[in-house]
C-alpha cells in the first residue's frame, strides 16, 4: 500500500478546481510540487500555500520536457490531473484532447521513464464508458466505446498508462469520475448556470431536453476517495469508479440553481433537437457503480442532490 505521508509528491494542473483541494490535503503531511501552466488553473487558489515551505511551484507545462523532467525526478508519487477537461471543445477542435490530454500524458510517462518515478495517480472520467448499455456502470464493463473526442482521450491516456506500468515496472491508481461539484468550480452545468442566471434571472437557456441525468459528487469527498484509493489498494493497475450512488436530472439541477439564488420564477428554454442531448458528444444517462470502492470502505457523504446544492452554495460565495 502506497502511504501519503511525508512523501514528496507532483501533482500535475494543481492550481485547477480538484487540484488545489488535492493540493490542500496533500499538504497536511507531505511535501508537494504543483506544475501548472494557468491555462485553466487559478493562482487564488494555490495562494495560501506560497509560503509554505513544504509547498513548491513550477509555471511550466507538460511539453517543456526539462523542466517536466526536473519535476518528476525523485519524487514517491504523481498526481496527474493536467488536462484540457471541456468536452464540448472536441467538436469544434479535434486536436485540443490529443495534445493537452493524451500527448502531455505521453510527455509525463516519458520522464518518470526516464527519472525511475514509479507510481501514477490519473483522474480519467466516466465517459470513457460511452453510452453504457450496463447502469450503475462497474469498472470491468466493456467494450469501451466513448462518444465524444475528450472520452476517448482520457482512454488512451489509461491505455498509455496500463502500458507504461507493464513494460516499465510502474503501478498507477486511475479514477474515472463522475461529475465533480463544488468550491472553486470553474466550468460545468452549474457554474453556466449561475452565470445565466445572474445575466437573466427571468429566464434560463438548457442545454438538451433537461432530461439528461447523471451523477455528482463534492470536491471533498472526491479528494478524500482518491487518497482511500491509494491507501487501499495495491495492484500493479488500480482502477475505481468515484462518484455517488444517484443521480439528478438537468432539470432538477436547475431548480436548486434557481432556489439557491432565491428565484421563484424562472422560465426554462430548452435546446435539445430530437435526441435531447446538450451537445455532441452529452452522455444523456450516467451512473457509476461504486461498489468496488465501497467495499473497500469509502463511501459518500450524500447523493448527487446534496452534493449539488454544497457546490451552488460554494460557488455562490465564490463569486
Amino acid at each position: 500500500m502506497a502511504m501519503l505521508k511525508d512523501q514528496s509528491i507532483l501533482v500535475t494542473g494543481g492550481a485547477g478546481f480538484i487540484g488545489s483541494h488535492l493540493v490542500e490535503r496533500l499538504l497536511q503531511e507531505n511535501d508537494v510540487t504543483v506544475l501548472d501552466n494557468f491555462s485553466s488553473g487559478r493562482r487564488e487558489f494555490i495562494a495560501p500555500h506560497l509560503n509554505n515551505s513544504r509547498f513548491h511551484l513550477l509555471e511550466a507545462d507538460l511539453f517543456d520536457i526539462r523542466v517536466l523532467e526536473e519535476a518528476v525526478a525523485g519524487k514517491d508519487m504523481v498526481f496527474h490531473l493536467a488536462a484540457n477537461p471541456d468536452v464540448k471543445l472536441g467538436a469544434e477542435n479535434t486536436r485540443v484532447h490529443l495534445e493537452q490530454n493524451v500527448l502531455a500524458t505521453y510527455n509525463l510517462l516519458e520522464a518518470m521513464r526516464k527519472s525511475g518515478a514509479a507510481k501514477i495517480a490519473f483522474t480519467s472520467t466516466s465517459t470513457v464508458y460511452g453510452e453504457a448499455a450496463k447502469v450503475p456502470t462497474p469498472e470491468d464493463y466493456g467494450p469501451l466505446l466513448p462518444i465524444s473526442l475528450y472520452g476517448a482521450s482520457k482512454l488512451a491516456c489509461e491505455a498509455l498508462i496500463s502500458s507504461y506500468c507493464h513494460t516499465f515496472e510502474m503501478q498507477s491508481w486511475i479514477y474515472r469520475f463522475a461529475n465533480i461539484v463544488g468550491e472553486r468550480g470553474t466550468h460545468g452545468v452549474l457554474v453556466d448556470f449561475i452565470r445565466k442566471l445572474r445575466e437573466d434571472p427571468g429566464e434560463l437557456e438548457i442545454l438538451g431536453s433537461g432530461k439528461q441525468k447523471k451523477s455528482y459528487l463534492e470536491v471533498k469527498d472526491c479528494v478524500q476517495a482518491m487518497l482511500h484509493c491509494v491507501h487501499s489498494s495495491d495492484e500493479q493497475i488500480n482502477v475505481f469508479n468515484i462518484g455517488s450512488e444517484d443521480s439528478v436530472d438537468v432539470t432538477e439541477i436547475a431548480n436548486i440553481v434557481a432556489r439557491q439564488m432565491s428565484l421563484s420564477e424562472v422560465r426554462y428554454r430548452y435546446t435539445g433537437g430530437m435526441d435531447g442531448r446538450g451537445w455532441k458528444g452529452d452522455v444523456k444517462i450516467m451512473l457509476l457503480s461504486i461498489e468496488k470502492i465501497q467495499k473497500s470502505g469509502w463511501r459518500p457523504r450524500g447523493g448527487s442532490a446534496q452534493a449539488i446544492e454544497t457546490a451552488v452554495k460554494a460557488l455562490l460565495k465564490d463569486t
